[in-house]
């Protein structure tokens, strides 16, 4: 599927809108440039799950948000998801920097979805785990052009 957005407003919908199909162990992986839009994403599905504050976690390497009201969010059949967890490697070290703050305990967990930023760091964290792909990429002036791989 594919979406192009003019304005972070519209990026944030769309988040919205993939957090309605999303399910517990879900690990999204958003790839995309600098500035591409991948945070703006993250709120809008973060929206969804009434979660109004997000901050990036570029210095934390992950941040972790308890869903308030997860019954409310989630569509008939589907595990209640409890968290959701932001993660950001772009100033990771290695991967052993995520496993020591407790990574593993989410990653996959069925009442938690991952957002995960520049995943092409943590790759071998990732094998045999349920993903799911989101490219973001710059097109003019403030218009996104986003693919979902799911």
């Amino acid at each position: 599927m594919e979406y192009t957005t003019k304005n972070q407003e519209e990026t944030t919908l769309i988040g919205k809108d993939i957090a309605s199909q999303l399910q517990g162990g879900d690990i999204l992986l958003l790839h995309g440039d600098l500035g591409a839009g991948k945070t703006t994403l993250t709120k809008g599905i973060a929206k969804y799950f009434e979660i109004d504050e997000v901050v990036s976690p570029t210095f934390t390497l992950m941040q972790e948000y308890t869903i308030r009201n997860p019954k409310s969010a989630v569509p008939a059949g589907r595990q209640e998801v409890r968290s959701l967890i932001h993660i950001d490697t772009y100033r990771l070290k290695d991967e052993e920097q995520l496993v020591e703050i407790g990574v593993e305990d989410y990653l996959g967990a069925p009442d938690t979805i991952c957002l995960i930023e520049w995943p092409e760091k943590i790759k071998n964290l990732l094998k045999n785990k349920h993903i799911k792909n989101i490219v973001i990429k710059h097109q003019k002036d403030q218009e996104r052009l986003i693919n979902l791989d799911f």
